[in-house]
């Protein structure tokens, strides 16, 4: 090879390291950025504003996390109560939890939730005049 040549070869591989590196380099500070506007899990904390307290809104299609917040009792607690696994089952409604561990009883996981919510959560602050 002809050092003109081989001085070429070396030019375009230089080139093409430098454009794939700022490719992927876009790329990466793409996703950190989209990763970032994600913001953190939510967290549970006393001062995030007042819980609901009308147990008798809890229906069959909300998850044991929205109602763990909703409510401001603690996710073990409820599933805990229920006795069935966290894990796998934070994604399922009530009705799917119903219908997997507890389909000779329809409803029971519903009436669970709401006696452990009830006896789990403070009741409303009133105001002093």
């Amino acid at each position: 090879m002809t050092p003109t040549k081989l001085r070429t070869l070396v030019l375009v591989l230089v080139i093409a390291g430098v454009v794939l590196a700022g490719l992927f380099g876009l790329r990466t500070l793409r996703a950190i950025r989209q990763f970032q506007a994600h913001g953190p899990p939510p967290v549970f904390s006393e001062d995030a504003g007042p819980a609901e307290n009308d147990v008798e809104l809890i229906r069959d299609w909300m998850t044991v996390p929205f109602i763990s917040k909703m409510y401001g009792v603690r996710q073990p607690i409820l599933f805990d109560a229920l006795g069935i696994p966290e894990r796998g089952n934070r994604d399922k409604s009530l009705r799917q939890l119903n219908e997997e561990y507890f389909p000779e009883a329809p409803g029971i996981v519903e009436a669970k939730i709401k006696t452990v919510v009830l006896e789990n959560i403070s009741p409303p602050e009133i105001p002093a005049p």
